[in-house]
């Protein structure tokens, strides 16, 4: 009998197929299109055709907290009704002199403000027919809190869900989600959002292949901003008694920020509303706030390289652009300073928050909406060790460990294995035969250009080969990590060390710059050297017998 065929092997060998389905290719297309019948064109409301559902509605889908019953009939009704606390600890120790509220959105039953629209995009479609208990199946491209607020949902209703979601996503969320009963399908991080390898190709493939099953879309579906509409902006207008000068919440795709200013703006006068968008996502304007040199973000959750559908940019009054760095270190403040067990695109928005309130004076209210909780990051910016790798806090060593000779010796003053490699489209078979024959327990893999593809290691590839995941005639490619530790040769030997307590090994690479042509050059990654464990060992004991190193 023959072992079934993982959904994450299914996509991942039907990839190129995707690129040829011009239904799908078209649908993807779609997802960068202006909206139609989500928002009002005057600037206020949503499109009246829609559904509401009122706050004094018990059997609504966003009820007072004082309607609710003492026993709740799931944990779904367990969605909204979030606190709003003044974090005045935070505003002391930053000089703030205005009022700064917080919205916890982290109290949902997921953990997120993404329960919010997952279960009103279920229940919507369920009334509609497109969702059928027992019968359909749920997918949905998502950064992971839609995932986990949709896989609740199924979990409680009885759907097959499927999540497809970009590789830099936490493994936090993956457990969660694999908990919840979920399937999961990983995709490129580097994946650009209209390419075959996209979550949102891959979500639509899916869709056309399984029966019954629906992608419930929350880049268009109108459920998205009316979930915040009628139920977080009701919330929070009944939270301040109406007094909300300013709203600071960062933009995904785009659905809370604009569901809760177009509420807002009807119902509170001179109310403005501040975007938050991280350097390398193109959603904030004017457009020239979005060059920059960086190519790629760490923070989940918020930012696109496209412009959703359920994003209205002109309900959004000012943007501000937030970094990675002020984001994960504000989000460890938060939980330092408030006790808010907040993640971090919460750090995002409180950041450009505090920077924003500095000029603001004390008669002013301003109010953060703090998306999702530490739950799904406890291994990134809790952890400090990650921190450090991502050089988001300084490291800290042990002065006498920093002390040694060998600390702070650039890592190309080490003896040298230059490594070999191989190119991608060597079979694992012969991948194989030619670690073995050069005494090598991994190999980088090189790709047609030069580039680094990544690294094969014995171990890993054998078990893929036993495992029947890979045939020992396919390419080497199939098998190898992209996910390693990359320093350049100046990165220190203490460093490394350090690295090399989590890691197996270090990719020490060099920058290589290539002319194609007079007067145009490109640049490129060339592999410098592999660093294990044994390697700095040696090093660290090579005064000690007597050996010379490079710089002596």
């Amino acid at each position: 009998m023959s072992k079934p065929v993982s959904m994450q092997e299914m996509v991942s060998s039907r990839t190129e197929a995707a690129a040829d389905d011009a239904e799908i290719m078209a649908k993807v297309a779609a997802f960068d299109t202006p909206s139609v019948g989500i928002f009002n064109k005057d600037g206020l409301g949503m499109d009246p055709a829609l559904k509401h559902y009122s706050r004094d509605d018990a059997d609504g889908l966003h009820p007072k907290a004082s309607l609710k019953p003492g026993i709740l009939p799931s944990v779904l009704h367990n969605i909204g009704n979030t606190p709003l606390v003044r974090c005045s600890r935070l505003a002391e120790a930053e000089g703030i002199k205005c009022e700064l509220l917080a919205k916890c959105e982290f109290f949902n039953s997921g953990g997120s403000v993404k329960d919010r629209i997952a279960r009103r995009m279920v229940e919507e479609a369920e009334r509609d027919g497109r969702l059928i208990p027992g019968v359909s199946t749920i997918i949905e491209p998502t950064s992971g809190n839609t995932g986990i607020g949709l896989a609740l949902a199924a979990a409680v209703k009885g759907y097959r869900c499927i999540i497809v979601m970009p590789m830099k996503m936490s493994q936090e969320k993956v457990d969660v989600l694999r908990g919840l009963g979920a399937e999961i399908v990983r995709t490129p991080t580097e994946a650009a959002w209209n390419s075959p390898e996209s979550h949102v190709t891959q979500a639509l493939r899916l869709e056309k292949e399984i029966p019954h099953a629906v992608v419930l879309d929350q880049y268009s579906n109108p459920n998205n901003p009316l979930a915040h509409y009628d139920g977080t902006a009701e919330e929070l207008i009944e939270q301040c008694d109406g007094k909300i000068d300013y709203l600071v919440a960062g933009a995904g795709t785009g659905g809370t920020i604009s569901g809760i200013a177009r509420k807002l703006k009807e119902k509170v006068p001179g109310i403005q509303v501040v975007g938050v968008d991280p350097y390398g996502s193109i959603l904030a304007q004017p457009a020239e706030l979005n060059e920059t040199d960086i190519t790629g973000y760490q923070i989940e959750g918020i930012g696109y390289d496209f412009l959703p559908k359920v994003l209205d940019r002109t309900s959004v009054d000012i943007w501000r652009k937030s970094k990675d760095i002020d984001a994960f270190n504000m989000s460890r403040k938060l939980i330092r300073l408030e006790g808010l067990l907040c993640g971090g695109s919460c750090g995002s928005a409180m950041s450009a928050a505090v920077e924003f309130c500095k000029t603001l004076p004390a008669d002013k209210r301003v109010v953060v909406v703090l998306p999702d909780s530490t739950r799904n990051y406890m291994s990134k910016f809790l952890n400090d060790a990650w921190m450090e790798d991502n050089n988001f806090i300084e490291s800290q060593f042990d002065p006498e460990l920093q002390a040694e000779w060998w600390f702070n010796e650039p890592v190309s003053n080490m003896p040298q294995n230059f490594p070999i490699t191989l190119n991608c489209s060597i079979s694992c078979e012969g991948a194989a035969k030619i670690m073995a024959k050069e005494d090598f327990n991994q190999m980088p893999v090189i790709g047609d250009d030069g580039q680094i593809v990544g690294i094969a290691s014995e171990a890993n590839l054998m078990t893929k080969m036993i495992q029947k995941k890979l045939k020992g005639t396919d390419p080497i490619s199939g098998a190898v990590y992209k996910d390693f530790k990359q320093v350049d040769t100046t990165e220190t030997v203490g460093n490394i060390s350090r690295m090399l307590d989590k890691e197996h090994f270090v990719l020490v690479v060099s920058k290589q710059r290539c002319y194609t042509s007079e007067g145009e050059a490109s640049e490129k990654l060339t592999i410098y050297s592999i660093v294990t464990r044994a390697d700095v060992w040696t090093f660290m004991n090579s005064r000690k017998s007597g050996e010379s190193t490079p710089a002596e």
